[in-house]
């Protein structure tokens, strides 16, 4: 099956390292496109995680499918999230064709673009850190519930459910406080004079034009690869929203024996540090 072309792609909140990342679901995605650019909008790596030493051979997978893009040339920015904050101190980094920033503004067709991770306008996150991270980790623990629930559906042939969605959208705090989000992005980008504005964070993927008395924007979000499965392409001038559905891929990525992989930090941390070298290794070598 020919791969389907994309001039820019932007997936945020695939949070490797944890749980709950869907990474079979992406590898199968990261398969069946080709994209001109990549933009990675935060928390693909969850370093706050990092403690429970889980890195399944699976996870280690989307790292290599990004070096080999890589490789070829194709531009890849990583965009910092909180969950993995820690690459905040390299901002302006480069290698090759892969640059990470803690934000992007983009001229595409004209419409002026404003790129970021989303964490920042997140109150809980910036005055009570500690409360997001307890969060965090009972967010983990819903996830590794749901798919035990899921298991359990499977075997009786019902459909699966999101106990993390259903709690989001039957909690009116989070309602809330997904619409003041999405509110204080767009003023902040109608104030600067963005046409457009792409966030990532609150797991909500969306697209849509928001109208204040100042003007208006169009606000655009990822959504992650937890528990929605979703990412934006941009192609031909348009964007939209892609949501993974399984029943549309052939050749699935397998099942491994031995997925699972309990490996130190520094195992994890090395595995990643060579993989990005052997990038660059392979480009010097081709260069001479």
């Amino acid at each position: 099956m020919p791969k389907r072309k994309i001039d820019l792609l932007v997936i945020s909140d695939v949070h490797l390292g944890t749980y709950g990342c869907q990474s079979k679901a992406l590898l199968n995605y990261l398969n069946a496109v080709k994209p001109k650019r990549v933009v990675l909008n935060g928390d693909i790596i969850d370093m706050w995680q990092f403690s429970k030493r889980f890195w399944p051979k699976s996870h280690m997978k989307i790292i290599q499918k990004i070096t080999k893009w890589v490789s070829q040339g194709v531009r890849v920015d990583y965009i910092t999230g909180n969950h993995d904050e820690l690459l905040r101190k390299f901002a302006g980094f480069k290698m090759g064709s892969f640059q990470i920033s803690n934000k992007l503004i983009l001229d595409l067709n004209g419409q002026k673009t404003w790129i970021f991770h989303g964490d920042i306008f997140d109150v809980t996150m910036k005055y009570s850190k500690w409360l997001t991270r307890l969060g965090s980790h009972g967010y983990d623990f819903l996830i590794v519930l749901n798919a035990f629930c899921n298991w359990i559906l499977a075997k009786f042939g019902k459909e699966k459910i999101s106990l993390s969605k259903n709690i989001k959208n039957s909690v009116k705090t989070a309602v809330k406080f997904i619409n003041d989000f999405e509110s204080i992005t767009a003023e902040i980008a109608i104030a600067n004079q963005y046409d457009y504005v792409l966030c990532g964070h609150i797991h909500h993927p969306e697209i849509k034009q928001i109208t204040t008395d100042k003007g208006s924007v169009h606000y655009l979000n990822s959504g992650d690869w937890i528990e929605n499965l979703s990412a934006l392409e941009y192609h031909e001038g348009k964007w939209s929203l892609y949501k993974y559905n399984a029943a549309d891929f052939d050749d699935e990525v397998e099942e491994e024996p031995n997925d699972l992989v309990m490996m130190s930090n520094d195992q994890i941390f090395n595995q990643l540090f060579e993989e990005f070298m052997g990038v660059d290794a392979g480009k010097n070598k081709s260069a001479s």
